[in-house]
Formats: structure tokens, C-alpha cells, sequence
């Protein structure tokens, strides 16, 4: 398995709930936090905070989250298995993306502060979080992969919104018109 980037269609299709969670299930669940653990360690100013089994190809409802994204030597995540966003409210925030599935190219955009989001763990148990900010962010991100949506989507056509990491680590916005507008990595269908 090995983690899918754009343009690769899968990455646009809506994703199947998972009616049973059986070995096939943890297995993929295992290989996404594998898959995020063996990214992180190739990209050494960044953090694997989440990821969709759709980033794999698989096409599945599925996402997992790190447990502390403030702290890159805890390696640990939470499988949320048919992730439902109840109620996403707040004050629109915008702030800095990336997703392992769209390289070299980082975003601002806006996302409800606040989510509501149900989900069930790996052992089948059904759980509420309510999240804000930096959590929020993540699981609306997440969750809109199982959709087909990726967080380059929310801000087309925003000139000022698009970024790219400098060798040192640092973003550094980028000519809109000369590598995003016409780029049909990002936006194939244009």
C-alpha cells in the first residue's frame, strides 16, 4: 500500500460505509497509521495529523486521527470508522492545510471552529466528540476525503490562499496564476 496523490482519481469518489468492522478493516486501519508514520519520517518539518482510507486507495469510511498533534514523538492515532459530522458551527477560522495526498502544496482556508462529529471507535463502540480549532479543523478535513473533497477545493480561484514549503521548512505563498490556476494535478477536470 502506498499513499495516492493527485490527480488520482480515487481520491474524488465518495467513499462506502463500513458495515462490519472485521480483520480486513483493522488491517487497513493498520496500514494507514503505518503509511502516515512512514510519510512523517520523509518530511521532517511536518506532522502526519490525519488521514482518510481513501489516501491509500482504499474506498472506505474511514479516517484516523493523531491523539497529540502537539507532539511528534507520540505516534499514537485514533481509527474513527463511518465519521459523521453532526453540527459544525463557531466562528469561521481561516488557517494553514496540507494532506499527504496533495504534495508540495499547502493552503489557507477557512473551516467551522466548532464540530460535532459521531463516529465508532475500532471495538465496534459508538462515540460523540465535540471538537474546536486545531481538532476541528482536522476532522472536517478528513472527513470531507470520504466525500471526495480535498482542501484545495475550498479555496479555487483564491489567489492569496495557496503555499509552498521553502527547503527550510518555512510556507511561502505562491504565483497563483503560474502554478495553481492551470495545474491539472490539482484540478484535472479544468
Amino acid at each position: 500500500m502506498k499513499i495516492i496523490t493527485t490527480p488520482d482519481p480515487r481520491l474524488r469518489e465518495k467513499s462506502e460505509k463500513v458495515h462490519e468492522i472485521n480483520d480486513e478493516i483493522l488491517d487497513i486501519i493498520e496500514n494507514m497509521r503505518k503509511l502516515s508514520l512512514d510519510w512523517e519520517k520523509e518530511h521532517p518539518y511536518e506532522l502526519s495529523a490525519a488521514m482518510a482510507a481513501p489516501q491509500m486507495g482504499v474506498n472506505r469510511r474511514i479516517i484516523i486521527v493523531r491523539d497529540d498533534m502537539a507532539d511528534k514523538k507520540n505516534a499514537t492515532f485514533t481509527a474513527l470508522i463511518n465519521p459523521e459530522v453532526i453540527k459544525a458551527d463557531g466562528k469561521v477560522k481561516t488557517d494553514f492545510e496540507g494532506c499527504l495526498s496533495v504534495p508540495f502544496i499547502y493552503g489557507k482556508v477557512p473551516r467551522a471552529s466548532k464540530v460535532r462529529v459521531k463516529a465508532k471507535l475500532e471495538d465496534g463502540t459508538e462515540v460523540r466528540i465535540k471538537a474546536t480549532d486545531e481538532l476541528a479543523r482536522t476532522l472536517l478535513h478528513e472527513i470531507d476525503h470520504l466525500d471526495g473533497v480535498l482542501f484545495i477545493d475550498h479555496i479555487k480561484g483564491v489567489k492569496d490562499a495557496f503555499y509552498e514549503m521553502d527547503d527550510k521548512g518555512d510556507l511561502k505563498p505562491v504565483d497563483y496564476d503560474k502554478k495553481i490556476a492551470n495545474n491539472k494535478k490539482l484540478f484535472p477536470d479544468e
